[in-house]
Order: C-alpha cells, then sequence, then structure tokens
C-alpha cells in the first residue's frame, strides 16, 4: 500500500466519525480503525504534515493523536526512522496452542462477543459519549477531591452510602421499584453483578436458563463460572418455546423490561410462564435498556425472596464509568455484600461520589429525559431507510433504546453481511451467534449512540445502498 491510498482511506474514515467529536478524537478513532481494519502491520506512515493537510487539521492536533496510538502500541516510531503500524497480530479467537487455557476460558474465547472496533457508525452498545455533560461531571470531581474526603481514597463495603439513597429513589421514580437501601450492592457493572450473582447462588455444573437470542455478555460470565447453559427461544408475541422434557433450573436470566439484542418490549406475562414451568431458585432480570414508562414489562418484585435486578449507568451515561447495581432479596444483601468484598475487593469511592451528586442534582434525570427522546428520532430516521429493503422480515420499532435490530428472512449469512459492511466502516453485529442452535433467526443489531443529525442521515442512506446490494 502506498502513501496516497493510505491518505484516501485515512481521509475517508475521518470523514465518517462522528461530528459532534473533537478532532483529534475523530483522528485518533480514524488512525485506530486504519491499522486494525485495512493497513498492514509495518506500514509507514506518510509524514505528519501530509496526515495533518489532507484533514485539514492542526499539526499539533494530528501529533497528539498519534502520541496516544504510540502509548497503546498501534503505532511505533523510532528517531529518523519515520512511524509505522502495530497492528495486534492475535485475537480473542485466535488462540495461541501454547497457551494452556482452561477449557472455561476456551468456550468463552469462541463465543468472544466483544469486538475490538467500539466506534464508528451504528456500532451496537455504545450510548451518545458526545453529548453528555461532561463539563458538569468534571466539576464535581473538584467538588469532591478534599482533604475532608479522605476517606473516599478508601476501600468500601457494600458501597457508598449515599450513591445508594440516590439509586433508591431513582428506582423509585423511573422503574416503579421500591426497595430498601440495604438491598442495593454497588457494583462495577452489569458484567460484575452478572458473575456476583452466578458465584453467590449456583454450583459449577448448576443450570441456568437464558433466553434467545441473548446478551453475549451474560453468557460469558455464566459460562466462565461454569454453569450449564440452557437457551430457549423467545419471540415478542408469542413468548417462550420451551423443550418437551425441562431440565432443572438453578438460575433464570432475563432482559428487563426491554429486550436486548432484539431492542423489542419484553412482556412480563411471558417470563411469568417461563419461571412458573422452570421453578428456578433465582430469578435475575438484567434491566439493560429501559424508559419511564414501561416498568410494566418487569417480572422483578422488591419484595420477593427470589428475584434479583441488575442495572447499569455505562448504557445511560458513557462505558468507561463501570457503575452498576444489583437489588437483591434482603435475606442475601448482606452474605451477597461480604462475599464481593472477599472476591473482588471494593473501591472506586470517589466515582462513586461524584455519580451521587449528579443524581440528586437531577441532573440525571435531566439528562435522560433528553437523550431518550434523541433515541427515539433517530431510531427513526434508521427505520424508515431499512424497513423497505429486500430480505428483510422485521425492522423493531423506534423506541428510547440505543439499539436496533434488523430480522432477515431465513438463509441470509448475517456473519457474512456484518464482515462485508465493515469494510465499508459500517459497525454491526450479526444476530444468528447469539441465538441458540435451534433458533434459526439472522439479522443484524446496531446503535444509534454515536450518530445523530445529518451525519446519520447520510450514513443512514449509505447503511441502506450497501444492505440492497449484499441482500440481492
Amino acid at each position: 500500500m502506498d502513501h496516497k491510498e493510505a491518505l484516501h482511506h485515512f481521509a475517508h474514515l475521518y470523514a465518517h466519525q462522528p461530528q459532534q467529536l473533537s478532532k483529534q478524537v475523530r483522528i485518533e478513532l480514524a488512525l485506530r480503525q486504519a491499522i486494525t481494519q485495512q493497513w498492514p502491520t509495518g506500514l509507514r506512515l506518510p509524514s505528519h504534515r501530509a496526515l495533518a493537510s489532507t484533514v485539514g487539521v492542526a499539526r499539533q492536533t494530528l501529533a497528539q493523536a498519534i502520541k496516544t496510538l504510540l502509548d497503546e502500541q498501534l503505532l511505533k516510531t523510532a528517531h529518523g526512522q519515520g512511524t509505522w503500524t502495530n497492528k495486534p497480530v492475535a485475537t480473542a479467537t485466535q488462540v495461541p496452542t501454547r497457551l494452556h487455557l482452561s477449557e472455561r476460558a476456551q468456550r468463552v474465547l469462541n463465543d468472544a462477543g466483544a469486538s475490538m472496533i467500539q466506534n464508528g457508525s451504528f456500532v451496537p452498545g455504545i450510548p451518545d459519549i458526545a453529548q453528555f455533560p461532561m463539563r458538569k461531571w468534571r466539576q464535581l470531581y473538584a467538588s469532591v477531591t478534599v482533604p475532608q474526603n479522605a476517606l473516599l481514597l478508601s476501600y468500601s463495603t457494600g458501597g457508598y452510602g449515599p450513591l445508594k439513597r440516590a439509586i433508591r429513589d431513582f428506582l423509585a421514580r423511573w422503574r416503579n421499584v421500591h426497595c430498601d437501601t440495604e438491598q442495593i450492592i454497588i457494583t462495577d457493572g452489569t458484567h460484575n453483578g452478572i458473575e456476583l450473582c452466578a458465584m453467590a447462588l449456583a454450583d459449577v455444573g448448576d443450570t441456568v436458563a437464558i433466553e434467545s437470542p441473548c446478551y453475549w455478555g451474560a453468557r460469558n460470565v455464566f459460562s466462565a463460572a461454569g454453569l450449564t447453559i440452557e437457551m430457549l427461544p423467545w419471540r415478542p408475541g408469542e413468548g417462550h418455546r420451551l423443550p418437551s422434557t425441562l431440565n432443572a433450573s438453578t438460575l433464570v436470566y432475563l432482559t428487563g423490561s426491554h429486550h436486548y439484542p432484539l431492542s423489542v418490549p419484553t412482556n412480563a406475562e411471558h417470563k411469568r410462564h417461563l419461571c412458573d414451568a422452570l421453578s428456578p431458585t433465582y430469578v435475575i432480570e438484567d434491566d439493560y435498556e429501559f424508559n419511564r414508562n414501561d416498568h410494566a414489562n418487569l417480572l422483578f418484585d422488591p419484595r420477593s425472596e427470589h428475584h434479583l435486578l441488575v442495572g447499569s449507568f455505562s448504557k445511560m451515561m458513557f462505558p468507561g464509568l463501570r457503575l452498576g447495581y444489583l437489588v437483591v432479596p434482603r435475606h442475601l444483601a448482606g452474605p451477597m455484600n461480604r462475599l464481593r468484598s472477599e472476591l473482588f475487593r471494593e473501591g472506586r469511592m470517589l466515582d462513586q461520589a461524584v455519580l451521587a451528586q449528579f443524581m440528586f442534582d437531577g441532573d440525571l434525570d435531566t439528562w435522560c429525559h433528553r437523550i431518550q427522546r434523541d433515541y427515539l428520532g433517530r431510531q427513526q430516521v434508521l427505520h424508515d431507510q431499512l424497513r423497505t429493503l429486500p430480505q428483510v422480515r422485521s425492522v423493531s420499532m423506534p423506541s428510547s433504546a440505543i439499539s436496533l435490530c434488523v430480522e432477515f428472512e431465513p438463509g441470509i449469512n448475517d456473519v457474512q453481511i456484518a464482515q462485508a459492511l465493515l469494510k465499508d466502516h459500517l459497525v454491526v453485529r450479526p444476530l444468528s451467534p447469539v441465538c441458540a442452535k435451534h433458533d434459526p433467526r439472522v439479522g443484524l443489531v446496531m446503535g444509534v449512540g454515536m450518530l445523530s443529525g445529518e451525519t446519520l442521515v447520510r450514513e443512514a442512506q449509505r447503511l441502506r445502498r450497501s444492505l440492497e446490494t449484499l441482500l440481492r
């Protein structure tokens, strides 16, 4: 690949980054995408002057972005020799045979769902981080980092008390869940909450029933914990398809009021019927995406001795926050708090204090109201572009969630389509890998968090054109 072609790729990728991001961040994202997807390892980059001139930015801005990628070891440099690419050579699914990994680790890596690409048009699961009120967030950090709050630098036990109270009030307002503060355990995000449930409530070899299609992250956490996974297909208008012979399940894991990845409302009666049939010891509900009016879809009851609710602020605010919560039955609160402390050593009190103040000030409510209105409009744009495509069976109705799902007619290879779209810098996930073997559904899961305004319209039209070609 010569420098002219490399500059063309770079300019194209830069132009397709969200306009609301800073120039430096757009350069970082474009270069990272080029290095991991297009440019060969060892490619010497064009001069900084040429790169900066191609996209119309100052050389200092480009240099700052280059430094970030050097720190991440995606680029290498040597005095007088320029800068060249250092593409990662191994992926999660290419485990060297000399590594003696456990069977559990191998199972997770064989079904890996986390992509190295976490940015770009339609990447699923990423909220709008560009519009988040980061200035207020930084101000709150300054307000809590004072000598009088030195205890915020230590370990915590069960989480920061004011944050637990803020979450209790938030759940009452938004989810119609009225629980005691003592029932709330602060976690490092959804995966950490699910892992704690798996460790505390099931033994190796026990069965956990999950829906098909499933959230890949939960499936991997349960698999890593050594649980036997039974996937039961769920269809919005029909309910769960139960096998003729039911195996006893220790756990049932369900998405909350809005199904992920199908991106449609769930049904509390369907969940109740499933739990009546399986009689699990505990039911875990993951409130992945929601709006203020869909709490009736939840099966969770804070007074029950068998129900747990998992939640996260990553999809509401920004993924790097990695803070969430677990609402547990009263009799489990003490043991699970102690288990979390023994296994994970709690901390991050500064982050918890900032989040608590952000919630008490009403900023989280304001942000949720604003961004959910935006997501509804963005999904409408994407829905209108995709619903009349050939071979499309259905497109999830516009909602306030960040995800949208397109289901294809049987026989379409959604994995190949997702790979082909990636070459056009359109980042989506195929549906079939998160379905049970006896669930033939195929489709694409995509997000609207990183696109808005004219950029969204342009990219949605480009996605439609690409899919028209691929589906025909």
